[in-house]
């Protein structure tokens, strides 16, 4: 019996992609292919996701790489501009949940926690959760196992009674590790036929 349902964030219930700030930045796609492969990469991105303060983690880049350095700049200067808004067809699903009051909803999203309360702000939906659990603010982030036993215990949740939602394999299969059940999230429709099979 499933109690509580956890949601991922960035690509489940909010469209975030720095291609909407880095087309108009790097007009060329084979420069910008070129930017995000090997200076603002996604493993640089997730340390930041993992509490490394941005100030410094751009300082870096741009000492690394002073030919780049405006963009560098640009990807955290303009860092909300990232933010496509909701993925309405999920944010539905959410307010359906919440209305039937039958499950917990909480939240375990990889985001930085200098730029999360700016997330929090924009978005009204973020404050139907019992709780989020934020990787920046932990010090760690997903798919390592500690962060969701964080959640676990913060909010006393029994992971054989508990789903995960994320777009991101690798983060589902981590929830897996530490016995919570798992859905990678390939859209609403899916979504919504997968609880059904769980029950919910």
């Amino acid at each position: 019996m499933i109690n509580t349902i956890i949601f991922d964030l960035g690509g489940v219930l909010i469209d975030w992609n720095p291609e909407y700030v880095f087309r108009e930045v790097i007009p060329d796609p084979e420069r910008r292919r070129y930017f995000f492969e090997h200076i603002c990469t996604h493993e640089w991105n997730v340390e930041q996701d993992a509490g490394r303060p941005l100030a410094e983690a751009t300082e870096m880049l741009v000492a690394e790489h002073p030919e780049w350095e405006s963009e560098i700049r640009a990807y955290y200067g303009r860092w909300e501009d990232m933010l496509g808004g909701p993925i309405h067809e999920t944010v539905d699903l959410l307010r359906e949940l919440r209305e039937r009051e039958e499950h917990r909803l909480l939240a375990l999203t990889n985001w930085s926690g200098e730029t999360f309360p700016v997330a929090l702000s924009k978005y009204d939906f973020l404050h139907w959760f019992e709780g989020i659990v934020v990787s920046g603010d932990e010090k760690t982030r997903k798919p390592f196992a500690d962060i969701y036993e964080i959640l676990l215990d913060r909010y006393e949740v029994n992971p054989e009674q508990a789903v995960f939602i994320d777009d991101s394999l690798k983060n589902v299969e981590g929830a897996e590790s530490v016995g919570i059940n798992g859905i990678h999230f390939q859209g609403t429709a899916q979504l919504r036929e997968t609880l059904k099979e769980w029950g919910v």
